[in-house]
């Protein structure tokens, strides 16, 4: 099978991924084996590229796999041959410690993630457990359907993490991937709230996509809104919207902070907190881990109900390096996702 391979942490304007052929994995006893049909590319694989998160190298980037089952483990009874398939970030757990009991396999300390720890789907095909793997809705194309297993779904966690209630004045900051998704979720979820939308200050496309999508206000990283934000989420790899959200975020507020890594470079210089400026009177921060198998289970359907018809930008198996340098420049529109060649 073809694949593109990372075997050495590089800044990604090197093009470090590699087009190699390899041997096509097989299944063990209770997995299942997937032929890739699309695979969403996610900021994760910047931060895995650049050093920010540490992948097992060599590794197959990529956790927004969708493909159909090609075979079956002597053991795997979930799926049958040819189903559609989906694989997210997670892709085992241990099942057994206290936090896989109580469905937050995301923190859990045998955590296991797509394309880190595990082969992901810069690939033609993949293996998973039968347990990690979810039905896709008829109603999303393959490219469709990629980024709502990790955009998606982890914006579906962020929301309920936010704890929005109906009628009050939410705040996005970054409008990428999962924020013009969760745009979507929170409109079906609350038709009386308020959707405020921050980007970089050139951003005109991706504020033309907000205000398409139903934003009540749209403006920069840095403005100053209409009214205070009862919640935020953070998309951003920057430290810059955390001080900004803060900033603006009304008593008792909470700031979601959906980013698994944030880059070095601003830190000392934007990360200035002033207590009562920014987290005074009851103000939190809540961090997002991961997902849980609960997430996209109950997020799929959702989508499928609303729907959620993901913005995709589609680019060749072998044009990764150049797409995930135009996701780094924030010059991709919604998603990007890679398709294979049939």
């Amino acid at each position: 099978m073809k694949a593109m391979i990372l075997k050495k942490v590089a800044p990604i304007e090197e093009e470090p991924l590699q087009l190699e052929e390899l041997p096509t994995p097989q299944p063990g006893p209770k997995q299942i084996q997937v032929k890739i049909s699309a695979c969403g590319i996610c900021h994760t694989e910047l931060d895995e590229i650049e050093g920010r998160l540490q992948p097992r190298l060599p590794i197959i980037l990529g956790h927004e796999i969708v493909g159909r089952v090609e075979s079956l483990g002597s053991e795997a009874a979930k799926f049958k041959l040819g189903n559609r398939v989906g694989i997210a970030w997670i892709n085992s757990a241990c099942g057994k410690c206290n936090f896989c009991r109580q469905g937050n396999e995301n923190l859990c300390t045998e955590f296991h993630g797509t394309g880190c720890h595990a082969n992901g789907g810069y690939s033609e095909y993949t293996v998973v457990s039968e347990n990690f793997a979810y039905l896709i809705p008829d109603r999303f194309s393959d490219s469709e359907a990629a980024p709502l297993l990790c955009a998606g779904a982890i914006g579906y966690r962020a929301l309920k993490l936010s704890k929005l209630q109906d009628g009050q004045t939410l705040g996005l900051f970054g409008f990428g991937a999962s924020a013009h998704i969760v745009i979507q979720i929170a409109k079906h979820k609350y038709s009386n709230c308020k959707v405020f939308v921050f980007t970089r200050p050139q951003q005109k496309e991706h504020q033309n996509l907000a205000n398409k999508l139903g934003a009540d206000w749209v403006g920069a990283t840095g403005d100053t809104p209409p009214e205070k934000l009862a919640c935020a989420i953070d998309f951003t790899p920057a430290w810059k919207p955390i001080v900004e959200a803060l900033r603006v975020l009304e008593k008792g507020g909470r700031l979601v902070i959906n980013a698994i890594r944030k880059e070095e470079r601003d830190k000392e210089t934007l990360l200035k907190l002033d207590y009562p400026t920014h987290l005074w009177l009851e103000k939190e921060i809540k961090s997002v881990a991961n997902i849980t198998k609960r997430d996209a289970e109950d997020f799929l359907p959702l989508a499928a109900e609303i729907p959620i018809i993901p913005e995709v930008q589609e680019f060749k198996l072998e044009e990764a390096n150049e797409a995930l340098i135009l996701l780094k420049q924030g010059k991709i529109q919604g998603a990007g996702v890679l398709k294979m060649s049939k």
